[in-house]
């Protein structure tokens, strides 16, 4: 399929994994298995208070709609230099500006964020640690991504020391 070897998806690359291929599956299965899991509270915790619980959901709505913004974002202002392969295209530029501008992988950070908002949502300790395994395994990718993006662009390390990586002033 030509979308595919335009996003850099090679046979090669899938023997041997030269752009990152099995992060991408990774990433799917991790994703997925988030999607299926069931939801484990702590036996003999409860939230009594109404108005506790309407804030977790405020607060819930409020990280997932952030989350959301952060990927449609991500996803118009990369445009034609949008691959799922954390290795950068062959005709791809380095985005700088948007919401590139004030964190460096907002594609991980909005599903970091919807991910934090469904934990808080439905209060699952299951969800928090697969929250955590997600934040680690992104923090991962992106630290290979940016191997491969500080050997294609020479201002990139620049950018790097400006923008943060995943949660925008913090990380």
């Amino acid at each position: 399929m030509k979308i595919l070897t335009d996003w850099g998806f090679t046979r090669e690359g899938w023997r041997n994994n030269s752009h990152g291929e099995y992060l991408v599956l990774l990433q799917g299965a991790l994703l997925a298995v988030f999607a299926i899991l069931p939801v484990y509270q702590l036996p003999g915790f409860k939230i009594e208070s109404t108005q506790l619980i309407y804030l977790s959901w405020i607060i819930a709505s409020i990280l997932s709609l952030s989350g959301l913004i952060f990927i449609i974002k991500g996803l118009i202002d990369l445009g034609k230099n949008l691959t799922p392969l954390p290795y950068p295209r062959e005709d791809g530029e380095l985005v700088q500006t948007g919401i590139y501008g004030i964190v460096r992988h907002p594609l991980y950070s909005g599903l970091i964020f919807a991910a934090i908002g469904w934990t808080i949502f439905q209060i699952s300790l299951s969800h928090l640690i697969a929250t955590a395994i997600l934040l680690i395994f992104f923090d991962i990718k992106a630290r290979r991504e940016e191997t491969w993006l500080s050997e294609k662009y020479p201002d990139y390390s620049e950018y790097r020391q400006r923008v943060k990586k995943l949660i925008p002033g913090i990380y």
